[in-house]
């Protein structure tokens, strides 16, 4: 797999700044649940996951930034990506949303922790 062959969406800032010239990285302004729901609109376009939704050990809404890979291609509605998205999104709904609630350092943390579990996923979709 190439890097022409994935999409990253991102509201993660750092992800941005660190891959926009050298991949397609789709960065929006938005909440760690609307980059999912973002998501679940592009599978239902036809793209399919390349990385879980829920990645790593942060709960959802307790950090704000989410990456996630998707494929460039489009095809047919893959149903386990729909169906992990949805449990994703459904599981999002579970928690209380810490945003603002932490000081600026902590969320420079979140970053680099999204950041870390994309580049690890990177290296494996790069790899093929």
């Amino acid at each position: 797999m190439s890097q022409n062959d994935y999409i990253i969406l991102t509201n993660n800032p750092l992800v941005f700044e660190k891959l926009a010239d050298t991949h397609n990285v789709v960065y929006k302004d938005i909440s760690y649940e609307e980059l999912l729901k973002e998501v679940r609109d592009r599978i239902h376009e036809g793209h399919s996951l390349l990385s879980h939704p829920l990645s790593g050990s942060v709960k959802p809404k307790e950090t704000p930034y989410k990456s996630v890979m998707i494929s460039k291609r489009k095809g047919e509605v893959d149903q386990r990506s729909l169906s992990l998205i949805e449990n994703a999104i459904q599981a999002c709904g579970k928690f209380e949303d810490k945003t603002g609630k932490f000081e600026q350092k902590v969320y420079e943390d979140f970053q680099l922790i999204d950041w870390t579990l994309l580049d690890s996923g990177l290296a494996s979709a790069d790899a093929w």
